[in-house]
């Protein structure tokens, strides 16, 4: 399984940015700045290729009972409104399935405001995605320094 943060530029500046604390605990993560006009190739050529899911909430969405026809899963990460945003202009994201997570469990992110209900950082999205895919000693790793990172004065 691989993970693709496809990452607004103006995350990477953010101490709140839990993308950045995924990519220093997972090895199999790639982050992609987000360009509106001139898409990644390589991300382009990969969702070309099939197996490739996004992690979005959308009136279309899929369970996330099964993920195992994807070897991929793509992750907005930015702030709630800017994920919007970046998915109303990439064209190239409306045809990929969208995975929305099937958990009970309620969003521990408590580093910035307007949270949507329901809704998930990045971290915690992934943590749930490696968890399914039965990645535990990863999941767990990233859960502990999540814990840690939500934590921080």
């Amino acid at each position: 399984m691989q993970l693709i943060l496809l990452t607004h530029s103006r995350e990477t500046q953010k101490a709140s940015n839990t993308g950045q604390l995924i990519s220093r605990v997972i090895s199999e993560v790639q982050t992609i700045i987000w360009q509106r006009t001139e898409p990644d190739q390589a991300l382009l050529k990969l969702i070309a290729e099939g197996e490739t899911a996004l992690v979005f909430q959308q009136e279309n969405s899929i369970s996330s009972d099964n993920i195992s026809p994807y070897k991929h899963f793509i992750l907005i990460d930015s702030t709630w409104q800017e994920a919007r945003k970046i998915y109303n202009r990439s064209p190239y994201l409306h045809n990929l399935p969208c995975i929305q997570l099937s958990t009970a469990k309620q969003s521990r992110y408590n580093l910035r405001r307007n949270q949507l209900d329901g809704g998930l950082c990045t971290a915690e999205c992934a943590i749930e995605l490696l968890s399914i895919a039965g990645l535990n000693e990863q999941a767990d790793l990233l859960e502990k320094e999540f814990s840690t990172f939500i934590s921080k004065d």
